[in-house]
């Protein structure tokens, strides 16, 4: 907390800075200036925008004419899409003014934020993607960073994983490691995909798996705006567990009981009770995910604030906002308050003198989520629904033939007019009066982020030299605030349908206390200092270069080491007239995981690209309007996939203690921990990337890349180079590989009919991945993991289930049939394929029965408009991959709480279409091992959010003193087909997943 006061307090005097200089400026003479845009064929350019200071609402008309008040030594910005910005001294302002269109891929909407430097998208030589918010906020309201990079950006899983390597460094602001779940959509200024080794490099060892670079908003020179988005979100769960009611379950645990061989747990006539229900607190069936519980639907609010704008001397931008998420849960409203965020950030840039610049960046986000002790949704995984009633009208205790209960019910703390009540068995354990009761916790999360640029121009010492240093400083602190209660619960006697004695449990006593606990703390410094070069030789060659040092510590609470990262990188460019593209990018880590001597290592890249359609035989083309080709190759070294730091150590410890002296001493027995390898180095990603990018018809972009990535020389204790009785004397090695290789491809189709425009986008990824190389020894082929996925499931294949006729008349398996290693099988077990025929099904028969990961992945965009309506669809799928059926719901096993999975049990008269193994009573060691049985095919295509937006024209806007107002509703979830839909739509044991009707508002003034 202290940190979070301590920015906020930098924040303020700084925008307070801002305002001393405004007003200064404010206060100058002004005069009125004219003039006409034209463009160089001399057409008048209408709606170009002008800025200046207080310049407000200031466009050009149809003539290009405009007007204004000014200070004559102001400095003026002219902007329009498609054209080169530009910047005059107020006193220049006068009669044609002509601008200079773009160049395609190379104006300044194209630049790109690749970390540490920045280019126009024509000069990129690696696999890059990229998407600037700004474009796309207005008609895609979004404001979660994960959602906005799923199915828009070409190369990524998900929403973080780069072609199926794994997941990507996230790099916020120049620094990695920060959470992007803390930001919001609206103070993001651009979002980077970094892919290939080329484009990775100097970030070193931590980006073997790709970089997401995601750069915050900075104030612009001369645009000083407020804006304001408010969404308001209806949302409602899309699937909530299904378990049996109570007499459903007791005549299924009878059956369990009964195949066993047991006798039936529940008796008819108390079966027919539960059946009658006219006393449902005395038969009770309780069901946590009714609407007893739960609401039927619950709502979320956003609110974004921003300020932004400057001048010559300081830039300054400024984000408040606050995200409320109400929860289902109403048993205890006091208690389960739902979540809260609030987040400010503060970024100031201003100039030091006429070679010095800096910024100040600042961050608070304060995430509070409020509960009560006992969660409905786990409660109600366990909580079988003929257990006990959870809470009984005090009504029901008859206190007229019992006196004696009337002191207590004076006594007892009443739910609603209700007694909070237990079982036998459970007694204190109660945990539906934990959640109205116990007491409740907050989650506390409270980063704080401080980081300061410093920007030297050198060219006084030769043209082109330039320097920058970076210093950040972060703060993550996760806590809990707590009180338990203690509180009293009540058994009740029944006489017919009265309650006539009350047996309690524990006492009524408030926690006064508030108890506090420290979850994690996490504190990260970084540095990074680079010099750049850039040189124009003559009018066809140009060569940029950069040399930059690089360190970042982050300490964990409770852990001894440091995680340490430092490395100096170096790029060097040439570009020759603008079509012939070459990188060498490439860095020198230094590791402490390794020993010395062996900490240090290069990595080498190399990118070449060529804009063909700069070529004659293509630069007039009408159908191929642009196509630029590229590949690229390189190694990248990484300690990513080493947890250890000390593998290369000897290490020994204490064991048993022994006797001598007749046992009047003892000693302990030295024993050996680790035995070290000295020569045990960095993991390696050898990577090869080939691609194009191209523009059709002036409507039509595409991109492909094909990739391959090994990783190799990975790290792992070589089990088969030793004998068994080796055990703790076999080292860590270098010796694993694994490849990665696929495709991606995207397009996007943009035209405009009239007043009608459609933008049509969508790309694929295919990854594929190989374990290339492992020490294993095995008897069977199907048994080696070498040549088998990196996702693959293994397990036992299931072939349907034992049937009465695989046994004899004395229940004995028959001949050719096999048995489980696990448990004595009966018909209504699930059979597995024995793949070695020993005749007994066991972990030798473990083979690849499916794959964790899907190996095509999938984003669709719809965009269409209509004068000032907009319609925006994104959708998003995979496919080819499984997914298992792991917990509980599924896998019933002895008395666990019976799911509506379980319908659809093995009986012999349901043999033939049973879609789950008989039913048991007792733990099953045999129907639960990991096999086909319990994959699905987790294939889809979900339509992830849709929004109708209107834009109010400008016209409008000015009458109400804004310079943009937009209207919109949206939905998300709003479709999923899938043949596993019910499956993948249900969450267990945790928040559902929820579909959002949304109404938002966004405004700039």
């Amino acid at each position: 907390m202290k940190n979070s006061i301590i920015n906020m307090r930098l924040l303020l005097l700084l925008m307070g800075v801002f305002g001393c200089l405004n007003v200064a400026i404010s206060q100058s003479k002004e005069t009125v200036v004219s003039g006409i845009i034209v463009s160089e064929d001399k057409q008048p350019i209408e709606g170009v925008t002008i800025y200046g200071p207080n310049i407000k609402h200031v466009t050009t008309n149809e003539q290009g004419e405009f007007e204004f008040k000014i200070n004559l030594s102001s400095g003026v910005m002219f902007e329009k899409e498609g054209y080169e910005p530009l910047m005059m001294n107020g006193s220049e302002v006068a009669g044609e003014i002509v601008m200079h269109k773009a160049e395609f891929l190379m104006s300044a909407k194209d630049e790109v934020n690749l970390g540490f430097s920045t280019k126009k998208k024509k000069e990129i030589v690696g696999s890059v993607a990229s998407v600037k918010p700004a474009d796309f906020l207005t008609y895609d309201n979004t404001q979660w960073v994960r959602s906005a990079i799923e199915g828009r950006m070409l190369g990524v899983k998900g929403s973080a994983n780069i072609r199926g390597i794994g997941d990507a460094m996230v790099v916020i602001d120049g620094i990695p490691g920060r959470n992007m779940d803390y930001l919001n959509m609206d103070e993001v200024d651009e979002i980077t995909i970094l892919k290939d080794a080329n484009a990775v490099a100097l970030y070193g060892t931590q980006a073997r798996n790709g970089v997401i670079v995601i750069t915050t908003k900075k104030g612009e020179l001369y645009k000083n705006d407020a804006q304001v988005n408010i969404n308001y979100s209806f949302k409602e769960p899309i699937a909530l567990p299904q378990y049996l009611g109570a007499v459903e379950y007791m005549e299924l645990y009878n059956v369990a009981r009964t195949n066993d061989g047991e006798l039936p747990l529940y008796e008819s006539t108390l079966i027919e009770a539960y059946k009658n229900q006219n006393n449902p607190y005395k038969y009770p069936d309780v069901d946590l995910y009714s609407n007893d519980y739960l609401r039927s639907s619950t709502y979320a609010l956003d609110v974004v604030t921003q300020f932004s704008g400057g001048n010559d001397k300081l830039l300054y931008y400024v984000n408040l906002g606050w995200n409320r998420d109400g929860t289902l849960e109403k048993l205890n409203a006091d208690a389960s308050k739902g979540n809260n965020r609030f987040n400010v950030r503060g970024n100031i840039d201003f100039k030091i003198n006429s070679f010095i610049k800096s910024s100040i960046g600042v961050l608070s986000v304060i995430n509070v989520n409020q509960v009560a002790n006992q969660s409905v949704y786990s409660v109600g995984t366990s909580l079988k629904p003929n257990d006990y009633a959870p809470f009984i009208p005090a009504s029901l205790v008859n206190t007229v033939d019992y006196p004696e209960l009337e002191s207590e019910l004076a006594a007892a703390n009443l739910y609603e007019g209700y007694l909070l009540t237990t079982s036998l068995a459970s007694g204190l354990n109660a945990p539906v009066a934990d959640m109205i009761a116990g007491g409740d916790k907050r989650y506390i999360n409270q980063t704080s982020q401080f980081n300061n640029s410093i920007d030297f121009d050198l060219s006084g010492i030769t043209d082109g030299l330039s320097a920058k240093t970076y210093l950040s400083f972060d703060f993550y602190d996760a806590s809990t605030k707590s009180r338990k209660n203690e509180y009293k619960v009540y058994y009740p006697t029944w006489l017919e349908n009265e309650i006539v004695g009350l047996d309690t449990y524990g006492i009524d006593k408030k926690d006064l206390t508030e108890n506090v606990s420290t979850r994690d703390f996490v504190s990260r410094a970084g540095f990074y200092g680079q010099l750049n070069y850039i040189k124009d030789i003559g009018v066809n060659h140009h060569l940029d270069a950069t040399l930059l040092g690089y360190a970042n510590n982050t300490s964990v609470n409770g852990e001894i080491q440091d995680e340490k990262n430092a490395h100096a990188g170096m790029h060097l460019g040439y570009r020759y007239k603008q079509k012939l593209l070459v990188d060498f990018n490439g860095n020198y880590a230094n590791s402490i995981k390794f020993k010395e001597g062996k900490k240090g290592a290069f990595s080498p890249t190399l990118g070449v690209a060529y804009v063909l359609s700069e070529e004659a035989f293509l630069s007039n083309s009408e159908v191929l309007n642009y196509l630029k080709i590229r590949g690229s190759a390189g190694m990248i070294h990484s300690d990513m996939g080493i947890s250890d730091y000390f593998l290369y150590q000897t290490i020994y410890g204490q064991g048993a203690t022994f006797g001598w002296d007749d046992g009047n001493r003892s000693n302990r027995v030295t024993q050996l921990s680790q035995v070290g390898n000295p020569d045990i180095g960095y993991e390696k990603r050898n990577d090869i990337n080939l691609g194009f990018e191209a523009l059709m018809l002036k409507s039509l972009w595409m991109e492909f890349n094909a990739f391959s990535s090994e990783i190799v020389d990975q790290v792992d204790v070589l089990v088969n180079q030793y004998p068994s009785f080796y055990s703790s004397f076999r080292p860590s090695s270098n010796f694993n590989e694994d490849k990665y290789s696929g495709f991606e491809l995207g397009m996007n189709y943009s035209k405009s009919f009239g007043d009608f425009k459609a933008n049509i986008g969508g790309n694929l990824l295919y990854t594929k991945s190989e374990k290339t190389k492992r020490d294993e020894v095995y008897e069977f082929n199907y048994e080696r993991r070498q040549g088998t996925s990196v996702e693959a499931y293994w397990g036992l294949m299931a072939d349907g289930f034992y049937g009465v006729n695989d046994f004899d008349a004395n229940g004995e398996l028959r001949e050719g049939i096999p048995s489980s290693s696990w448990t004595e099988v009966m018909p209504g077990d699930i059979r597995y394929v024995d793949n070695n025929n020993d005749g007994t099904i066991d972990s030798n028969d473990r083979e690849v029965i499916g794959n964790w990961t899907n190996p095509f992945s999938y984003g669709l965009t719809l965009n269409l408009s209509y004068k000032s309506f907009n319609l925006f669809v994104l959708g998003t799928g995979q496919t080819g991959g499984e997914g298992n059926l792991s917990n509980n719901y599924y896998r019933v096993d002895g008395s666990d709480k019976y799911s509506e999975i379980v319908r659809g049990h093995w009986t012999p008269e349901t043999a033939d279409i049973a879609s789950y193994p008989r039913l048991s009573s007792k733990k099953d060691n045999h129907n639960f091992q990991n096999s086909s049985f319990w994959l699905y095919d987790n294939s889809y295509f979900k339509i992830n959010r849709a929004q109708l937006t209107y834009e109010f024209n400008k016209k409008v806007c000015s009458k109400l003193g804004l310079k943009k107002l937009s209207m919109n509703v949206s939905a998300t979830n709003l479709l999923h087909l899938s043949k596993s839909k019910d499956i993948r739509e249900l969450n267990i044991g945790s928040t559902p997943q929820y579909r959002h009707f949304s109404a938002g508002l966004r405004t700039t003034f």
